[in-house]
């Protein structure tokens, strides 16, 4: 049964047979086997690899029904023409996986890459297949793979088309989600389809390079390959051989049995090794010079391709490095046009972006950065080449420019990776759906918050480290695989500062000298933790300690490997490639990393920290993608996701002076996964096909990014300048624009559209009361003239106001506009008009009614915005009423809010530097409506918000339709 599909399986299997007659009984023994089989059945574990095959495979000739799905079983059922029994029996051995697969956006491409295809000439792919089995993969994580990595191959360029074209492309993975297994897989495919010049650009550091060379040396490219003609029994022939001191050398490496050419297929050469980054062509041009059979037809015909020899460089995201390269194929000459190449850019909105600014290029040429205009190079050198970026914060690459076709834009598809079965990531650590400020499982399970009324739990965190260390060993002695126990890691986050790291290293490892964990005092520390902590939240599944007595023995073990190498405790930061090379950081060639980790940003990106169990995490950052980065306490834990904790901070400082203000980290990495999340709710609302043709290509989708916390932007300034914000949603939060008009006939026309409410206002003033707050323990009230209007009279009157430079007030009246009962619904406004203090009052009519005070605010230095519109007791006093809907006012006249009304406060405001200035203005006692401009701060209720929480999007600009509308997606 090939993957064309199911067929007749009686009928296939007589065709099949010696036999001259077809035999009900040979069936029926197959359904008695079948039937009786146990778990380790080879004949069932065949069948429950090929159904999952068959349910996962996307959109196959053979079936219009939808993948993972119990109609696409049933189908499958029908055409191998299975009754009842055997398909009870298998179903049992092999449920229907419906969890979602890939979300694949994309242009419409030309089908090359088939099922068949894709079988005909299979040699690697197969290999690593077997590979991930022998890990323990099982059949639907191997088979999700098989698609997603699918669906990135088949919408490359055929590499034996005559008419080059380079496809790009985009892969959004979740953080430390098993992307390098996802591109291991797509590499495979390519060279196995055709493709001869693979280009990984490996991170920005050699320990990440040389991380990933590894993984792919031992999954992929093979002892036989790396080994070349050296004879392995010969210690001479290996000394210039990478890995003879890699403790997984050559047990974990794969192996074909004999040089791939010589099987049949063909060779890998590598033109990197695990600790060389490409430096030159080892060999000259000759490295990159291809054999062609027929030397009349050009590499890329069949005749050719499939002959010649795959070439594979894992090259460090480094100027000069990419300099070396494009220098060394710019003297291959015409062949490079001749070499069909796959790109693929690991962390790619990490060094890959072009992040100058456009208003600073000269006379309209782009001007790249670094790294950018390498990868430019690269791709015009080879015009065959396809670029397939990956990355778990996609929001720097959607907002490139897709006008600029020299620009990395993934034009041609975007594929959303599943979450993986067993990874632990945001639903481990977030109660998403639990009711607001109420502490759900998650977070009782996995978090420790770090506020100032806790202290900074450092120490407590120590001993968590000490402590699960004694669980995993206690855990391996009771039968559990030590595989997963041989790193054992503690990350401590909280600075980018270097001189910061060294102090705090030095901190951890005086207190951890000082803990004396192995003492009475230690110990009573250790068991109390246990009990009120570790204790209640094991695994019920695995071997558990009922006591601290029964764990007590296994402190000592996991305090030796702790202190192995003299200090507990490694500093990895920026400074040099040095810090990397440490041996206790070598996760590959150390047998046992147990360690404390004091690091920044370099521990934020690529970095997999293996063994990864406490995290203590108090780093502040205003990029969405940094922040998510960070978050190495996302990744597969097994046999001990039950122990991790992240100490997480709560009430942390971000910024300084009077801009100062306390975040919660918890709450901010919360908001930055709902963002993610919804970035993949996007992709997948436009992802079916409608008669066979996408609903839109990736340049129309909107990228619109949802940002939950307003300190929190989806990426760096710098790669944002193509980014135009589209909504801003603000339940229960002040929207009040500063930028007001300067032009006088423009500020009367904007003061008369306030008429209709200035006339209503009462002319009997209400006492507002403000409680004690945390500005001051004392009741404070002002006066201010009131009224109310309808959601549809002040929404007008908004959508009419003039404004300079651009309607500054449009993404906020995207949201408004959707108060009508689309969004939530918000029935009225209570317009609050505020008055000043007797002694400093002035007032004056305004368009006959009133009189209203007038307020006097000035213009930034050099600015058309104002500073603070509104007065800070006001706008407390708003707040107040929104933050209480259903309290009354004591002491005031104002009634309660209610959960659909919201509030204005309106200022009639001039434009002055003194008092003085004001009152000339309401000299006459009515005030021109060219001076007076109407400012205003609008709350919505809090209620005023759907199930999703988005409150900013953003989309991008096109360079080549300046006027263009992407889509409404609002």
């Amino acid at each position: 049964m090939s993957r064309r599909g199911p067929k007749h399986f009686a009928k296939l299997a007589f065709v099949l047979a010696d036999t001259d007659e077809p035999s009900d009984t040979a069936m029926s023994h197959f359904r008695d086997r079948i039937l009786t089989a146990g778990p380790g059945d080879e004949l069932l574990a065949l069948w429950r690899r090929k159904l999952t095959a068959w349910d996962f495979e996307q959109s196959p000739a053979w079936s219009a029904t939808a993948p993972r799905t119990p109609e696409r079983r049933a189908e499958v059922y029908e055409k191998l023409a299975f009754g009842a029994d055997l398909r009870k029996a298998l179903d049992a051995a092999a449920p229907v996986h419906t969890e979602p697969g890939p979300v694949t956006i994309s242009r419409e491409f030309r089908p090359w890459y088939t099922r068949d295809q894709a079988a005909n000439r299979s040699f690697y792919w197969p290999s690593y297949e077997r590979l991930l089995r022998r890990k323990g993969w099982n059949d639907a994580a191997v088979s999700g793979l098989d698609e997603a990595a699918h669906a990135v191959v088949e919408r490359l360029a055929d590499p034996t088309r005559d008419d080059p074209y380079g496809a790009r492309g985009l892969v959004v993975g979740y953080v430390q989600s098993g992307k390098t297994a996802n591109f291991t897989g797509v590499t495979a495919k390519a060279i196995d389809a055709g493709y001869r010049l693979v280009i990984v650009l490996g991170g920005t550091l050699n320990l990440l390079r040389g991380q990933t060379q590894r993984r792919l040396d031992m999954e992929l490219i093979g002892q036989e390959n790396i080994l070349g003609a050296a004879d392995p029994n010969d210690p001479d022939a290996l000394v210039d051989i990478d890995y003879q001191d890699d403790e997984d050398w050559p047990a974990k490496f794969v192996s074909f049995g004999a040089r791939p050419s010589v099987l049949g297929a063909f060779d890998i050469e590598r033109l990197t090794s695990r600790d060389r980054d490409y430096m030159a062509l080892e060999r000259g041009i000759s490295a990159l010079e291809f054999e062609k059979p027929d030397r009349t037809r050009p590499l890329y015909d069949p005749a050719n391709l499939h002959a010649a020899r795959a070439r594979v460089m894992v090259v460090k995201k480094n100027k000069s490095v990419l300099e070396k390269l494009v220098k060394d194929l710019k003297k291959m000459g015409p062949i490079l046009g001749e070499i069909p190449a796959l790109i693929i850019d690991d962390e790619s909105d990490q060094a890959s972006v072009n992040t100058t600014d456009p208003k600073k290029w000269e006379d309209g040429k782009v001007t790249r950065t670094a790294i950018n205009g390498q990868i430019s190079k690269l791709l015009q050198l080879l015009p065959r080449a396809q670029y397939v970026g990956y990355t778990a914060t996609p929001f720097a690459n959607v907002f490139i420019d897709p006008g600029d076709e020299e620009d990395l834009f993934p034009r041609d598809f975007l594929i959303s990776l599943p979450r993986p079965t067993d990874y632990m990531g945001v639903q481990d650590f977030h109660d998403l759906d639990t009711v607001e400020d109420a502490e759900g499982e998650a977070e009782d399970r996995h978090v420790r918050g770090i506020y100032d009324s806790t202290g900074d739990r450092l120490q407590e965190a120590l001993d968590a480290f000490m402590l699960t260390g004694a669980l995993k060993l206690y855990r391996e002695a009771h039968g559990v695989p030590s595989g997963p126990f041989r790193h054992h890691t503690m990350l401590v986050h909280e600075s980018v500062r270097m001189a910061e790291h060294a102090a705090l290293a030095q901190r951890i490892h005086t207190m951890w000298r000082d803990a004396a964990h192995t003492g009475p005092e230690g110990h009573a520390r250790l068991e109390s933790l246990f009990h009120k902590d570790f204790h209640t939240y094991v695994d019920d599944s695995l071997p558990n300690p009922t006591t601290y007595a029964e764990l007590k023995p296994h402190v000592s073990n996991a305090r030796q490997l702790i202190n192995r190498g003299g200090t507990p405790v490694i500093v990895v930061n920026g400074e040099s490639e040095r810090d990397y090379a440490q041996p206790d950081l070598d996760f590959d060639r150390t047998p046992n990393v147990w360690k404390i980790l004091v690091g920044g940003t370099k521990l934020s990106r690529g970095f997999t920290v293996e063994g990864l169990t406490i995290t203590y995490y108090r780093r502040t950052t205003q990029q969405a993608d940094t922040l998510m980065q960070m978050g190495r306490w996302f990744g597969f834990r097994p046999g001990y996701r039950d122990l991790v904790r992240l100490y997480i901070g709560r009430e942390e400082s971000l910024g300084r002076g009077r801009n100062a203000k306390t975040v919660d980290l918890y709450e901010a990495f919360e908001a930055i996964c709902r963002d993610e999340e919804l970035f993949r709710a996007e992709l997948a609302r436009y992802a079916p096909l409608v008669d066979g043709h996408p609903q839109v290509t990736p340049a129309q989708i909107p990228p619109l990014v949802a940002q939950h916390l307003p300190w929190v932007k989806p990426s760096a300034r710098n790669k944002m300048f193509n980014a135009e914000l589209v909504e801003v949603r603000s339940p229960g939060k002040p929207i009040e624009p500063a930028a007001y008009p300067q032009d006088a006939r423009m500020t009367a026309r904007n003061t008369e559209r306030w008429k209709p409410v200035l006339s209503a206002v009462s002319a009997t003033p209400t006492t507002c009361l403000l409680l004690p707050d945390a500005t001051s323990p004392l009741s404070r009230s002002f006066q201010a003239a009131t009224t109310v209007v309808s959601h549809a009279q002040l929404l007008s009157i908004l959508s009419s106001l003039e404004w300079e430079d651009g309607n500054v007030l449009a993404p906020h009246l995207n949201y408004l506009s959707q108060l009508d009962g689309r969004l939530s619904k918000v029935d009225d406004w209570l317009v609050i008009v505020p008055q000043r203090t007797p002694r400093n009052r002035i007032e004056a009519s305004v368009l006959d009614q009133g009189p209203f005070s007038l307020f006097r605010r000035g213009r930034q230095s050099g600015k058309a915005s104002f500073g603070r519109i509104s007065g800070l007791e006001h706008r407390l006093y708003a707040q107040q009423l929104i933050d209480r809907p259903d309290s009354v006012s004591t002491g005031g006249s104002s009634p309660a809010l209610g959960a659909t009304r919201g509030v204005v406060l309106l200022y009639p405001v001039v434009e002055a530097s003194h008092d003085d200035d004001v009152k000339a203005v309401a000299a006459t006692g009515a005030a021109t409506t060219e001076r007076v401009i109407m400012a205003f701060t609008v709350i919505p209720p809090k209620a005023a918000i759907d199930t999703k929480q988005r409150l900013v999007r953003f989309q991008t600009r096109d360079s080549t339709r300046p006027d263009a509308v992407i889509i409404n997606a609002l």
